[in-house]
């Protein structure tokens, strides 16, 4: 395997910025064997910053950590829709982004980024309760209150806190591959992965202990990926009718039951592609895509390149 070269995290620290906001990306990237990344917290100047939540933040950075970053994770902050942030964090975020760093914000840090006119045109989200606010002070962004994070390239936004940490699963999976963003999700206790497109709440209306039955099926599912998995089957272990799991299914994950099982089919490919010398017609075999052509079929769809690509990626192209 080729070195991984070091990747450098700013967490730009906003008055009234939230606890949880912060402390996700700064956990997440914080420097480990297994991950490469470097994180400075920062603000618009270093010293003491007053957070959110009877929270501060002795803060080391000034917005020269902008100018070093190749990510700057912007937290949500109090009163986002009272006034944007001063125009030297505004003027320092563009120059990051025309520079060539990634621009991620969590939750009601969405107002930031929006208020630097990168989100104008594209598609954005934020905290479900902050959505319609956003929409209004800036028209030209498309808000989507319906999901937990938006990746648009060079910009991603996330819904609230918990789904920062599922914009975070994403952005280590792009970096890393799926194995390194498994691993982080088991140590944070978190879903390896969660649809972008999932809605921001389930509505009350679904029973909690059936929602705890589907993790149950899910985890299960999960461990027998090169078993046959149809609806019925699924069904039978959550113990309700497949018309119900299907429609409940979608409401926890985003996704058809189906589309979940070949997605998670398609993430053990990779790992095994990023972990194993195993040929591509082993891994196919493995992982329940049956043939290889399927299993490069399902790749192209899903991840736009081919298992061979995707492995030499994660080689070094060797």
């Amino acid at each position: 395997m080729s070195e991984i070269p070091l990747r450098r995290v700013a967490v730009l620290v906003l008055e009234g910025a939230k606890p949880l906001d912060v402390g996700i990306p700064a956990q997440v990237f914080t420097t480990r064997a297994s991950m490469p990344y470097e994180v400075r917290v920062c603000a618009a100047a270093p010293g003491l910053v007053t957070g959110g939540d009877g929270l501060s933040y002795h803060v080391a950075h000034g917005l020269e950590a902008l100018e070093w970053a190749d990510l700057v994770f912007v937290p949500g902050y109090r009163f986002p829709d009272r006034e944007d942030p001063p125009p030297a964090v505004l003027e320092a975020l563009v120059a990051a982004q025309e520079r060539g760093a990634r621009l991620a914000a969590i939750s009601t840090g969405a107002f930031a980024l929006a208020a630097t006119g990168l989100l104008d045109g594209r598609r954005a989200t934020t905290h479900w309760h902050y959505a319609r606010a956003l929409a209004r002070r800036h028209p030209r962004v498309r808000v989507d209150e319906n999901v937990l994070f938006v990746d648009e390239g060079p910009v991603l936004t996330s819904a609230g806190a918990a789904s920062g940490i599922d914009l975070c699963l994403h952005i280590l999976r792009g970096d890393l591959g799926v194995a390194a963003s498994n691993h982080a999700a088991r140590r944070l206790v978190a879903a390896p992965y969660r649809s972008g497109g999932q809605a921001q709440y389930v509505p009350r209306s679904v029973p909690e202990p059936q929602g705890e039955r589907f993790a149950a099926t899910r985890e299960w599912a999960l461990h027998r990926l090169g078993e046959p998995l149809g609806l019925e089957r699924l069904a039978r272990h959550a113990a309700v009718s497949p018309r119900t799991f299907s429609r409940r299914f979608v409401l926890e994950t985003g996704y058809t039951p189906m589309q979940w099982v070949t997605r998670a089919r398609v993430d053990r490919a990779r790992e095994l592609l990023e972990r194993s010398e195993l040929s591509v017609e082993q891994i196919a075999a493995e992982t329940g895509l049956g043939t290889g052509a399927n299993l490069r079929l399902h790749f192209q769809r899903v991840l736009g390149t081919t298992p061979s690509d995707y492995r030499r990626t994660f080689t070094g192209g060797q």
